[in-house]
């Protein structure tokens, strides 16, 4: 397998790396950092709803969907991001997708250890230290034959841009939310009272990802990866792909006798689940949208599942039951996330 070392690449080139490679048929490990501030949405997610999309505008940060799961975060040159990417069927990688994320959290969690930070994984995706404080977020997808698996070591991390980033009903909720990740989330620099070399930590944590992965090709990024970065770039930042998550329900339309729109939340084991739905009645879902910041696996089988609840009772165990045929038929896996989690979101919206 390979090794791209990279230092820093320009804003989202750094997320659309791994995207461009994984269309290229790379195998191995990306290290990288974004050069400027970028914010970054779950491929599940509804942009309009997880991110204050004028707020970064005016702050000049860009934006961008991910073809992996997660939540919305914000990226700086403070984070180390470790980018795995294999062909699907090879088997050096587990089948099962809890098991990847427990297998290629190994090695920053010994790279924390090497410079004094105690750290274990946390199913579904989080690493801890001792203390039980987030140290890095983790997510996956499948993007085309490949599978990927992204993650980063934080050095540091600005707190508040995060917090002006996120959107939010209200500015006493922006306290709450800045406030609890200054008590959840930490870094090297707050466990360390300082942050060690760049380089040292970025040399640590391949020398640990090549205990499990093997010995790592150094290689150069090249003319044809460049090339595919612009042309994915194109659709990436347009505002279909950007938007995609966003339910289109007419403003300023009174919806007709019967009908009325309902908003879901529920936060599952494996992250927070959210769904727009159009009642008929009470009784008949008409349309659907899922969205929220878990992990699915293969990522298009979400729309399957929207598809296979339209038209359908609105009743809890009519929709597990047809969750539960998609995710047979499909083989879907969503750790942390279950047929049950989706029913319930959906049946408890308001």
């Amino acid at each position: 397998m390979n090794l791209l070392n990279l230092d820093k690449l320009p804003k989202q080139d750094s997320m659309l790396i791994f995207h461009a490679l994984a269309r290229l048929g790379y195998e191995g490990l990306v290290i990288v950092s974004p050069g400027q501030p970028l914010a970054s949405i779950g491929y599940f997610q509804d942009a309009e709803k997880e991110i204050d999309l004028d707020y970064c505008k005016e702050a000049g940060i860009s934006v961008m969907r991910r073809e992996v799961g997660g939540g919305a975060t914000y990226l700086d040159e403070n984070q180390i991001f470790y980018q795995v990417i294999w062909n699907s069927d090879n088997t050096k990688f587990p089948r099962n997708i809890k098991e990847i994320f427990q297998y290629l959290s190994f090695p920053p969690c010994e790279t924390y250890g090497k410079f004094g930070i105690n750290t274990s994984f946390r199913a579904e995706n989080d690493i801890i230290t001792d203390s039980g404080k987030k140290i890095a977020g983790e997510g996956g997808g499948d993007i085309g034959n490949s599978m990927v698996f992204v993650g980063g070591i934080l050095m540091d991390f600005d707190y508040v841009t995060m917090s002006r980033v996120l959107k939010v009903p209200d500015e006493k909720f922006r306290d709450k939310i800045y406030k609890s990740m200054e008590e959840n989330l930490t870094t090297m620099k707050r466990e360390l009272g300082q942050i060690p070399p760049r380089a040292e930590i970025k040399r640590v944590l391949v020398e640990s990802f090549e205990k499990i992965l093997g010995r790592l090709e150094p290689v150069e990024i090249d003319d044809g990866t460049i090339q595919k970065i612009r042309e994915i770039e194109q659709w990436f930042m347009s505002d279909e792909f950007f938007h995609k998550k966003t339910p289109r329900i007419p403003q300023g339309v009174k919806i007709k006798e019967g009908i009325e729109i309902l908003y879901g939340l529920y936060k599952a084991k494996g992250g927070l689940i959210r769904s727009a739905e159009e009642i008929e009645n009470k009784k008949t879902i008409r349309d659907i949208v899922v969205s929220g910041d878990f992990n699915l696996f293969p990522k298009d089988a979400l729309g399957d599942v929207e598809n296979a609840l339209k038209n359908k009772d609105f009743e809890q165990n009519i929709i597990k039951e047809e969750v539960e045929k998609i995710y047979d038929r499909k083989k879907i896996e969503s750790p942390g996330v279950a047929p049950e989690d989706i029913s319930k979101t959906i049946t408890e919206a308001k």
